[in-house]
């Protein structure tokens, strides 16, 4: 079955159901962007993928490595998977701290390691995708490793806060292996389960607060608009993240419940997106697109994406003048300044304060 019928099934079934290796670039603390509050976490984890991984991905595995990722900042490669920043660097900033530095340069930069670490790889899930990196389960078996070696302690980790990603790799993965369009609601719901269980871990490891983002309007990335020339988000994908993001809001009241508590959150990732999406008011001095849905950065024809080249290393993709001006980098990820302006959306900076309220 082509990805098109299926999610058409997909949606058939919802209608019901709904109705019923180079040299790490150190962290960086962003110059405009600063907490206005008294109380600042002095650590800060990321667990995650692609949107919070700032340098974890191996080279082998990934384009992020390679030209022309990182050329906004810091004018080469760092393993970011844009030209330049993402979330982590925002909610960093956010904080008034660095950037934390990869999990993978722990030992070559360990004095670094009390302000934080990034546990995130890009391309993974909470279970095993396509991309040969450990999931949020083992990367949570990281944070526990450095716990027993006494890197860090209970006491310590009270002053830290946890940013989880989930963009949804695990739904990739189960289009790419052929699951079912009627399976495919109990999939979403065991993957907000797992990313429950695993929020709840990082929780009884000591970490203060933990901040989940939501899954943002998929069928509007340039991956899924492309078939429209960049014109028309696949609503039926949309519908599916609507239903991932109503179970997690139902698991995060969940943990709260079961910890009396307001530890637990959800960074809403997707009113940021729609509201840039959509070209409504965000904050002073925040870019605007012309066209939100077409990327800086595409392969030429299907097969090829950012980055690409072929065997005689002639470039496969096309990239615009001025990274600026879009806000996607790639298919799937946004620019520097894509995140700069969900970041200053009210939906965004209103649950960021969720951090240290």
């Amino acid at each position: 079955m082509d990805t098109q019928s299926f999610l058409f099934s997909v949606f058939c079934f919802l209608f019901y159901f709904l109705s019923g290796e180079p040299q790490v670039v150190e962290g960086t603390r962003l110059s405009w962007t600063s907490s206005p509050f008294g109380f600042k976490p002095k650590m800060l984890f990321a667990f995650g993928d692609s949107y919070a991984d700032t340098g974890n991905t191996k080279i082998a595995v990934t384009r992020s490595w390679h030209f022309p990722y990182g050329i906004t900042f810091p004018g080469k490669p760092s393993g970011r998977f844009s030209d330049g920043f993402v979330s982590t660097d925002f909610v960093a900033g956010y904080l008034g701290m660095k950037t934390p530095i990869p999990y993978r340069w722990r030992k070559e930069l360990s004095g670094r390691v009390k302000y934080g670490l990034n546990f995130a790889y890009g391309g993974t899930g909470v279970f095993d995708t396509l991309v040969a990196e450990p999931n949020m389960t083992t990367q949570i078996d990281f944070l526990q490793q450095l716990i027993n070696d006494s890197v860090y302690t209970k006491r310590v980790l009270r002053t830290s806060v946890a940013l989880v990603s989930l963009a949804g790799n695990d739904y990739n993965y189960y289009l790419e292996t052929n699951g079912s369009a009627t399976a495919f609601p109990g999939f979403i719901q065991s993957v907000v389960n797992q990313l429950m269980v695993n929020m709840k871990r990082i929780h009884d490891l000591g970490v203060r607060k933990i901040g989940v983002m939501s899954l943002i309007p998929l069928g509007c990335t340039p991956q899924n608009t492309a078939g429209s020339s960049f014109q028309r988000c696949n609503e039926t994908e949309n519908d599916l993240v609507m239903l991932h993001n109503n179970l997690l809001l139902q698991a995060v009241n969940t943990l709260n419940q079961q910890t009396n508590s307001t530890l637990f959150f959800i960074i809403d990732l997707h009113n940021a997106f729609s509201t840039v999406f959509n070209g409504t008011e965000t904050h002073q001095g925040s870019p605007t697109f012309e066209n939100p849905f077409e990327p800086c950065c595409f392969g030429v024809t299907e097969g090829f994406s950012c980055g690409s080249v072929d065997e005689n290393g002639e470039n496969k993709y096309t990239l615009c003048s001025n990274p600026k001006t879009k806000l996607f980098w790639d298919g799937n990820h946004p620019t520097s300044d894509g995140w700069r302006a969900i970041y200053s959306t009210p939906a965004f900076q209103n649950t960021l304060k969720q951090f240290i309220g």
